[in-house]
């Protein structure tokens, strides 16, 4: 099978990548102007926030399954708004309307913070009341390929993942940042006790991604989430650094002023991805930091 990917430069983009490679697919892949890309994968230019070029990316790439895992965070100015608000909400809608008959499935890799603030976990139900920009676009780039791809007649699926972490992350996120603090005994600027997230390990997400390529028995449009159903806080997250490097982590708690959509409560309900997938998280979080740890 032919699959496309965009974003396949970023961090889980690269892993689902060497994933579909090593299963035997054939990858055409997106990266981020000047990025290297993935070896073994064709590399197709495009600029993303283009409908023109982005629709010719689509029926260059002639693919069975289309991967939507290209993502844009800058939002400080106007032009930088606009960008974002391209890639995120507007390119997989263009990509949907522009490919050509074969494909049969198309997969966007969404986030958590489409959805909004909860005290207890969210499942699928949860209104889409995204606490800051980035969220807003996801949530939007979400409903608006399920739309388009139901007036394909595509299946489209919306993955909702959790806070992804693994090998490749950015390095200014927590975990590469506690596993650099461990190593280095550098001091760690932490948020203040209490802010928790539902950690899911990148192979989980990948596998969560090419299930549901495969899945003909989804709805068109089905949503679904994709993390642990446990959250960890902030400095218990540290504890399981230091558990697994054997070193002590010295943090400064209070000096990072944290996520917009920080909260004491930050937890999914995985069960629909069991129940229509046989999906749900392998990697336990001390395995999945001790995997980081030794990749570093």
């Amino acid at each position: 099978m032919r699959a496309l990917v965009t974003g396949a430069g970023g961090f889980v983009g690269a892993h689902l990548t060497a994933r579909l490679l090593a299963d035997g697919w054939d990858v055409v892949a997106t990266v981020r102007p000047g990025s290297p890309g993935p070896e073994g994968a064709t590399v197709l230019p495009a600029d993303l926030a283009d409908p023109v070029a982005t629709a010719d990316l689509a029926r260059r790439a002639d693919p069975d399954v289309v991967f939507l895992l290209a993502a844009s965070r800058v939002a400080v100015t106007p032009a930088e708004r606009s960008t974002t608000t391209a890639v995120n909400a507007s390119s997989g809608a263009w990509l949907v309307d522009a490919v050509g008959d074969r494909c049969c499935a198309v997969v966007r890799l969404g986030s958590s913070t489409e959805y909004g603030a909860s005290r207890g976990p969210m499942d699928e139900r949860t209104p889409l009341q995204p606490r800051g920009f980035f969220g807003a676009t996801k949530a939007a780039g979400s409903l608006l390929v399920a739309a388009t791809a139901t007036a394909r007649g595509l299946r489209a699926t919306l993955l909702r993942a959790f806070q992804v972490y693994g090998p490749g992350d950015h390095p200014g996120r927590l975990v590469p940042s506690a596993l650099r603090a461990a190593r280095s005994g550098e001091v760690l600027p932490l948020t203040g006790p209490g802010s928790r997230r539902d950690w899911v390990y990148v192979d989980d997400v990948v596998e969560a991604c090419v299930r549901a390529a495969l899945a003909d028995h989804l709805p068109a449009g089905q949503v679904l989430n994709i993390g642990t159903g446990r959250q960890v806080a902030n400095e218990d997250l540290v504890a399981a650094v230091e558990r697994v490097s054997g070193r002590r982590v010295r943090v400064a708690a209070g000096a990072h002023p944290g996520r917009a959509w920080d909260t004491g409560s930050w937890v999914c309900d995985p069960t629909l991805a069991a129940d229509l997938l046989g999906w749900e998280a392998k990697v336990a979080l001390d395995d999945g930091l001790a995997r980081c740890w030794e990749a570093t």
